[in-house]
C-alpha cells in the first residue's frame, strides 16, 4: 500500500491511512515516514472515514468485519481495492511495463525501473519492495517513485487473480511455479497476462513460461535465457561470486554484445537482469546503454541481503518464501563454502497449506547434510485463518529425508537455537515474507553475535 499511497500523494490527491501494524506498534519508521510527507494516519477503528466523498482503498488482507470497512459503508464512502486502483493508473499510462511471475518480480522492476531513470526516460515506478538505488535521507522507503514521462513501470500480482486487470504495452513474464495457486490455475492467469500485451517477454529456461512462448505470435514476442542460442537474448561466461556475477549478453538479431556485472550474486538475478535488458531495449534503450546503468543497480531490499558479519558468522535477511525462491537462495549460497542454518517463517497458514509437500521436498533435497533448518510458526498479524498445517509438519518432513531441522512456536526461541549453533564460517539466512520484522530480528542477531 505504501508505494501506491505515495504515488498518490506525489500527485497532489489527499491521502490518509490506517493500518492494524500502527495499531500493534510493529514497524514504527515506516509510519514516521509517511507522517513526514503529510499523510495522516488514524486508529483503524472506523475513525478515519466520516464523509461520503472519501473512498476506502483496501489490500486484499484486509476484511469486511474490520471496522474501517464497516465505517465505509456507514457513510456511504465508495470502496475499491490496491489492486484496482493500480491498474487504473496503470492502464491511464500511454507506455507501459507490467512485470509478472512466480519469483523475481520486484527485483526485475527495480532493474527495468533503474535503467530507465539512469537513460534518462523518467519512468513511474511501483515495487513490492524498497529499490537501493533510490533511498535517499528523505526517502528511506523507496519502493515508488514519481516520474513525468508517459512510462509506468509496475511489479503485478496473481495471488489474488488481480494481475486480469492490467492492460500493458509491454508484459514481462519470468517463470511460474507454485505459490499462492495451483498451477492449472497460474498456467491460465499469465497466458491472458502476456496475451493481452502488444509486447510479451518471457524466459525459455522456464518449462512454464516456455510453454507459453510457444503460443504466443511471434512478431510480438521476446525471449531470453541463460543458455539457450534460440532466445532473442542469451547470456553467457557467468563468472559468480558470493556477492555478485558477471556475465556476458547477445542480442541474437543485432549480435550486439554487452558486459554486465551484477551486485547482486545467483544465476536467478542474471536471469531477472535478462528479463529487464529486453524490456528496455523494447523501450529503444540500446544494449550497451542499458548493461552500463544495470551495472550500477545495487539491488532490493531484503534479497539476499548481506546484514553483516560478527566472530566470522555472516548474517543474510531474504525474501524467500516459496519453494522457487528458497531453492534459488539455497543454490546460491551453496556455490560458495559455509553451513547453512536457515531460519524460515512461513508467510501464512494458507501458503503452508497448499504448498505443505513442495516445502519439504524443496529443503530436503536443497540443504546439505551439515546445514539446519528452524521454523517458527507462520506470521499471523489478525484476521480468519485456518490452521490444519504447522511449521512443525515442514520440519518432520524434512527430518524424514535424514536432515536436520527443529520447530518451535515463536521466533524467539529460534533465535535462542540460531545462537547456541552458531560457529565460525557459518551462515545465518532469515527467511520469509510479509512480516518487515523479520529485518529487525536479523539485525539483533548480528548484534547478539558480536
Amino acid at each position: 500500500m505504501l508505494p501506491l499511497a505515495m504515488i498518490l500523494h506525489a500527485k497532489g490527491h489527499v491521502v490518509e491511512g490506517s493500518d492494524r501494524a500502527l495499531d500493534q506498534g510493529r514497524t514504527g519508521q515506516k509510519f514516521d515516514y509517511l507522517r513526514a510527507q503529510g499523510i495522516r494516519l488514524h486508529p483503524q477503528d472506523g475513525s478515519g472515514l466520516t464523509r461520503p466523498e472519501q473512498i476506502l482503498v483496501s489490500s486484499a488482507a484486509v476484511e469486511d468485519t474490520v471496522p474501517d470497512v464497516q465505517a465505509a459503508r456507514r457513510v456511504g464512502a465508495s470502496r475499491t481495492t490496491r489492486a484496482e486502483l493500480l491498474a487504473e493508473l496503470f492502464n491511464a499510462a500511454s507506455n507501459s511495463i507490467a512485470i509478472g511471475g512466480t519469483s523475481g518480480k520486484s527485483t526485475t522492476t527495480g532493474m527495468i525501473g533503474w535503467i530507465l531513470h539512469r537513460t534518462g526516460r523518467d519512468p513511474t515506478i511501483v515495487n513490492g519492495a524498497v529499490m537501493k538505488n533510490f533511498v535517499t535521507p528523505d526517502a528511506p522507503f523507496a519502493s515508488a517513485v514519481t516520474g513525468n514521462s508517459d512510462l509506468f513501470v509496475s511489479e503485478v500480482d496473481e495471488s489474488d487473480g488481480s494481475i486480469a486487470r492490467y492492460m500493458p504495452h509491454i508484459a514481462v513474464l519470468n517463470n511460474i511455479a507454485i505459490d499462492h495457486k495451483p498451477l492449472d490455475e497460474l498456467r491460465g492467469l499469465f497466458l491472458d497476462f502476456v496475451s493481452r500485451a502488444d509486447i510479451a517477454i518471457l524466459n525459455l529456461d522456464n518449462i512454464e513460461t516456455s510453454a507459453i512462448a510457444s503460443q504466443i505470435s511471434p512478431d510480438k514476442l521476446i525471449t531470453y535465457s541463460l543458455g539457450n542460442f534460440q532466445a532473442d537474448l542469451v547470456a553467457g561466461d557467468m563468472d559468480p561470486s558470493s556477492d555478485g556475477i558477471a556475465f556476458g549478453v547477445t542480442e541474437r538479431a543485432s549480435q550486439t554484445t554487452a558486459a554486465v556485472q551484477l551486485h547482486m550474486p545467483g544465476e536467478h538475478n542474471a536471469a531477472n537482469a535478462l528479463a529487464a535488458l529486453a524490456a528496455v531495449g523494447a523501450c529503444d534503450v540500446a544494449l550497451k546503454e542499458a548493461a552500463l546503468a544495470l551495472n550500477e543497480f545495487s539491488g532490493i531490499r531484503r534479497r539476499l541481503e548481506l546484514v553483516g558479519t560478527a566472530k566470522s558468522v555472516t548474517v543474510i535477511d531474504d525474501f524467500a518464501h516459496n519453494p522457487d525462491k528458497i531453492t534459488a537462495t539455497l543454490d546460491t549460497l551453496h556455490a560458495f563454502p559455509g553451513r547453512l542454518l536457515v531460519m524460515f517463517q512461513p508467510h501464512g497458514f494458507g501458503p503452508l497449506q497448499l504448498m505443505k509437500q513442495a516445502f519439504i521436498d524443496c529443503f530436503a533435497r536443497g540443504l546439505h547434510e551439515d546445514d539446519v533448518l528452524i521454523m517458527p510458526e507462520p506470521v499471523y498479524f489478525g484476521g480468519t485463518v485456518e490452521r490444519t498445517v504447522s511449521s512443525r509438519d515442514i520440519v518432520e518432513g524434512v527430518a524424514a529425508h535424514n536432515r536436520t531441522a527443529f520447530a518451535y512456536v515463536d521466533r524467539a526461541a529460534c533465535g535462542d537455537k540460531l545462537r547456541e549453533l552458531a560457529r565460525s564460517g557459518d551462515r545465518i539466512v532469515v527467511m520469509g515474507a510479509r512480516d518487515d520484522t523479520l529485518s529487525q530480528f536479523a539485525a539483533d542477531l548480528l548484534d547478539d553475535l558480536s
